[in-house]
């Protein structure tokens, strides 16, 4: 494919998408791409996927995958930035995944002469196709990007029919964390609730967005199957034994089957090139390995 019709085809992306930036908006966004900070694990992913990963100066706190990455230096938590800490290794350029923060750091790092690139983020195939491709055309590397997307995109579409034949689908509560017996839990548009989807289950909770703590009368009309939590987070968490008889969820099904599945949080809801393999792997656990 030429470098007009990617163009094009990015374009056409962008459009479905609803971002307002043109493909060659994107291509002049970076005058100079040779020393970038990556903000947001899946960002830091694609450039080491393109074999761009000399172009990377530092990285976020949620950067963890490749083990590579982590002898870059650490510029802190994607949401908690601090744009000394960023300015510090002289970068030429910030991409930054949709959601960066908090607002007022991001703000002085756009108005610094350093270029800034948000990365839209969306919780589906179209979306991380759309963060490889954007990426790729901004740094240059518009021919390695369209590989990876044909990759990933086969991949994926693998995995969505495979969720297409289930016939019985599970209900999953996804709960992010659990303090003083109070269960906080995912409702829809998030990646917990994108994952869930794409290994062919069902969110048990839909009458929200975003993540809101539930009550335990929620949680019994909820009615899980199946209870997903993050594992390697760096916070404590509930043991099996402590989740599963705590009050709220001591009379779903979940509880009942012992259906407690623990995923790598960055594995499982970092909507990059292993989101495929992430989805295949919850799919198992959730119906190869369900009573």
């Amino acid at each position: 494919m030429s470098n007009g019709m990617m163009r094009l085809a990015l374009l056409l992306v962008l459009a479905s998408a609803g971002w307002a930036a043109s493909a060659d908006e994107i291509a002049g966004a970076l005058p100079d791409a040779s020393r970038v900070v990556a903000v947001g694990g899946s960002v830091t992913e694609i450039f080491y996927a393109l074999g761009e990963q000399d172009r990377l100066v530092a990285r976020d706190s949620t950067s963890l995958f490749p083990e590579a990455a982590l002898a870059l230096p650490d510029i802190g938590y994607m949401r908690q930035l601090s744009p000394e800490s960023v300015l510090a290794v002289e970068p030429s350029a910030i991409i930054a995944l949709e959601g960066s923060g908090p607002k007022e750091a991001v703000d002085v790092l756009k108005k610094a002469e350093v270029p800034y690139l948000t990365i839209p983020e969306r919780f589906d195939r179209d979306g991380i196709l759309l963060k490889i491709r954007v990426i790729g055309q901004a740094i240059g590397a518009e021919g390695e990007a369209a590989a990876l997307a044909d990759a990933v995109d086969k991949d994926l579409r693998a995995v969505e029919a495979s969720a297409a034949g289930v016939t019985q689908r599970k209900r999953v509560l996804f709960i992010l964390s659990v303090q003083d017996g109070r269960i906080l839990a995912s409702g829809t548009g998030t990646a917990a609730d994108g994952i869930i989807g794409l290994a062919g289950a069902i969110n048990a909770v839909d009458g929200f967005r975003g993540y809101k703590p539930l009550s335990p009368e929620a949680i019994t009309v909820a009615s899980p199957d199946f209870i997903l939590m993050m594992e390697n987070t760096g916070a404590p968490t509930p043991s099996d034994e402590d989740l599963l008889s705590n009050p709220a969820i001591v009379s779903t099904p979940a509880a009942a089957g012992r259906h407690l599945i623990r995923m790598d949080g960055a594995y499982l809801l970092g909507f990059g090139p292993r989101t495929a393999s992430a989805a295949r792997e919850l799919a198992h656990a959730l119906y190869g390995a369900a009573d």
